[in-house]
């Protein structure tokens, strides 16, 4: 059996509201609720499982996302129209941005714990794996 990632637990606050912003954001859905957990699925099946847990333990991290141009487009549109703080860059010295590494777009938030997420639309180093054919087929950029 292949080896997959099934599912992350991301640390929060409030495991309710980091959910729900994660998934309007990028117009997905909650679709578990158990424990100390809310889970958002992704489209390649695994799941994000928010916890709440004490802020004062929380380490934030960093989640990167690759999206289809159409789905960063929403997002992007999402991002302006709730007035969220974002950057071109991870060390956010190019506040209100975007960037087209690799012939694609990124850009990157704070969620309500803390963590910086990024979207990008084509993967570092320009080339696509069998696992992300559904954004289409991506060529290395020279």
């Amino acid at each position: 059996m292949p080896v997959e990632l099934n599912h992350m637990i991301v640390h929060a606050r409030d495991n309710r509201e980091s959910a729900e912003f994660f998934a309007n954001l990028l117009g997905l859905e909650i679709t578990a609720e158990w424990g100390p957990f809310v889970a958002v699925d992704l489209s390649n099946g695994v799941t994000l499982d928010f916890a709440a847990i004490p802020a004062d333990r929380i380490t934030p991290q960093h989640y990167a996302f690759l999206v289809s141009e159409e789905e960063f487009d929403t997002a992007y549109a999402q991002i302006g129209q709730r007035g969220i703080e974002h950057y071109a860059d991870p060390h956010r010295k190019h506040p209100g941005t975007i960037n087209h590494n690799d012939g694609g777009r990124g850009v990157y938030f704070v969620d309500p714990a803390g963590h910086l997420f990024e979207l990008i639309t084509v993967p570092y180093g320009g080339w696509a794996s069998s696992a992300h054919m559904r954004h289409g087929p991506i060529a290395p950029v020279a």
